[in-house]
């Protein structure tokens, strides 16, 4: 019992702080992913812009590192978000486009892939400045990768 109301009031303290996503706010992100299928990492960032009430435009470049070559990813995402306060839950879809080179220094070995990204997503107030953001998306270019995008978000 104890527990439980530690956590409802943990919850109250978060939610008089949370900010609710209205048309103007920002955020800058700092995002890592995780591929399912390929076992990669990458590193990248994003800036996020609500430009209506619960809506969000996110772009963001990311750099895998794989086992051999070079491989990035420029994504243009929608974000809808269907829930506020400290846990903002939100569904995505966008446009993403891979860049690949499986042979670095050779000519004519790059490659580009365009496709579609689909998911969702939470994002958690932790302090005023800080929140985590995470997303479980899917990509629909030649690779189809399903993965995980967490890092830290900063309002601005």
């Amino acid at each position: 019992m104890k527990k439980a109301l530690l956590l409802l009031v943990f919850i109250g303290v978060f939610s008089i702080h949370a900010k609710a996503q209205m048309k103007g706010d920002a955020r800058i992100h700092v995002l890592a992913t995780y591929g399912l299928r390929f076992g990669e990492f990458g590193a990248g960032a994003g800036a996020e812009f609500f430009f209506a009430d619960k809506f969000a435009v996110m772009p963001s470049f990311i750099k895998n590192f794989p086992k051999v070559g070079n491989t990035s990813n420029l994504n243009f995402d929608l974000r809808y978000y269907v829930t506020e306060g400290p846990s903002q839950v939100y569904f995505v879809a966008g446009y993403s486009q891979t860049f690949q080179n499986n042979q670095p220094g050779q000519a004519g070995t790059s490659r580009n892939f365009v496709g579609a990204n689909v998911g969702v997503g939470a994002y958690i107030v932790l302090t005023e400045w800080v929140g985590l953001s995470t997303e479980f998306r899917f990509q629909s270019q030649f690779r189809q990768e399903s993965g995980f995008r967490f890092g830290l978000a900063f309002p601005l």
